[in-house]
């Protein structure tokens, strides 16, 4: 029964679709009627209405919406450009007009219920002095059966595809969860001395040893079985998507469990937004509306990634004791040599704790010491890390130096 749940979910959401696309239509005409005595009545009506229209998740990517950055003193235009693609994933490239030569880099975004449009803010940061280049990991439910399964296997394997087709030296800054995917490519590459391994692998907010200090999530991936997530958690892609019948751990379920841990926060911001759209409060509308067209847009992830990263990952820890391999191959981080190596943890992280990023220091006897740097950023939590106000003042510096030293 557990396995029907996405195609019931997804029949709901296509009968209450008339429901929506309705309320939109009446919300068009209600913003025609003039302003006046009525204002008050006309505004909550249309808060409602808004409300109703937007009670959907999208499956879609949202934009990136990055069309000029800041280099120097000047401003340049950007334009988005897929280098290379598979049924799985595109190498995205975020291509200058007329910029300035800068270092190649490939930003890892993790595969986790939303989409790579979740780290935009970060793009557009690192765009400010390098080539930027991202794994836009494709929705699992509109790619047919017939494609073939994507596992772990394949998500190390399509980082160091990506990394080939940046040509020699190129950088390579891993987002949380993929941090362990990016380390045993990078230790493969090094290994078969790819003309492309990486010249410097950034980790930041990874899980590379999740034995060390555990958080709730953690604790929750070892308090189970394989087989309660493969129950509980996996279920079919509905009859109506192209990816019919292929075994994913739905976006929907996903988001779920993120709203539950904060649900309290989440219905204050719906009750804040209808405040808002009734006094005509637009721009303090806009704001919570554009966090939620980001949040709402959630990505399925096949079964065999989920299951593999809980089982390697999160409960065998196959890589800080030496286990892990690709394709058959043991990952040997000591392979890694002359690259330079970054790790950076967030003090207040309750996702990935102080310590388990900082283990692939440990694990990669091969740096040279002068190559290595670590950074511990204070009074940040998980998403501080990659994003806002600490990371665009203190983190990145870091970054962008490290780098371009280690060019």
């Amino acid at each position: 029964m557990m396995s029907m749940l996405y195609q019931a979910f997804q029949n709901q959401m296509d009968l209450t679709e008339p429901w929506r696309a309705g309320a939109a239509s009446a919300l068009r005409y209600l913003n025609l009627v003039p302003q006046g005595t009525s204002d008050r009545m006309f505004g909550r009506l249309a808060a409602a209405l808004e409300l109703i229209s937007r009670s959907a998740l999208s499956y879609a990517r949202p934009p990136y919406g990055i069309d000029r950055v800041q280099v120097g003193n000047r401003e340049v235009a950007v334009t988005e450009e897929a280098a290379y693609a598979t049924p799985f994933g595109s190498l995205l490239h975020f291509r200058k007009q007329e910029g300035p030569e800068q270092p190649r880099m490939l930003l890892v975004a993790p595969m986790s219920g939303h989409f790579a449009t979740l780290l935009r803010g970060t793009v557009k940061t690192l765009l400010q002095d390098h080539d930027v280049y991202i794994t836009d990991w494709h929705n699992p439910r509109d790619i047919p059966l017939a494609r073939g399964r994507f596992g772990l296997d394949d998500y190390t394997g399509h980082l160091i595809d990506f990394l080939g087709r940046l040509g020699p030296r190129p950088h390579m800054v891993a987002i949380c969860q993929p941090s362990v995917s990016a380390l045993a490519a990078a230790a493969i590459m090094c290994e078969d001395n790819h003309p492309s391994r990486p010249a410097t692998l950034t980790l930041m907010a990874g899980p590379i040893d999740t034995r060390i200090a555990p958080t709730k999530v953690n604790e929750f991936a070892k308090s189970k079985p394989l087989r309660w997530f493969e129950d509980n958690l996996i279920n079919y892609v509905p009859v109506q998507c192209k990816g019919a019948f292929r075994k994913v751990y739905p976006g929907f379920v996903q988001l779920t469990a993120f709203v539950s841990m904060n649900l309290e926060r989440h219905l204050k911001q719906h009750l804040d937004l209808a405040n808002h759209l009734a006094k005509g409060e637009m721009e303090k509308a806009a704001a919570i509306k554009t966090f939620y067209d980001e949040y709402f847009a959630v990505m399925d992830l096949t079964a065999e990634f989920y299951i593999e990263t809980v089982r390697d990952v999160f409960q065998q820890h196959l890589l800080p004791r030496g286990k892990m391999t690709f394709r058959g191959r043991p990952v040997n981080p000591a392979a890694i040599r002359r690259l330079g190596l970054m790790t950076v943890e967030g003090e207040k992280d309750d996702i990935c704790s102080i310590g388990q990023t900082l283990a692939a220091q440990e694990l990669c006897t091969g740096v040279r010491a002068y190559r290595r740097v670590h950074h511990m950023q204070a009074g940040v939590g998980h998403y501080g890390v990659f994003s806002g106000r600490k990371w665009n003042n203190e983190i990145y510096p870091l970054l962008r130096d490290f780098v371009h030293v280690n060019s």
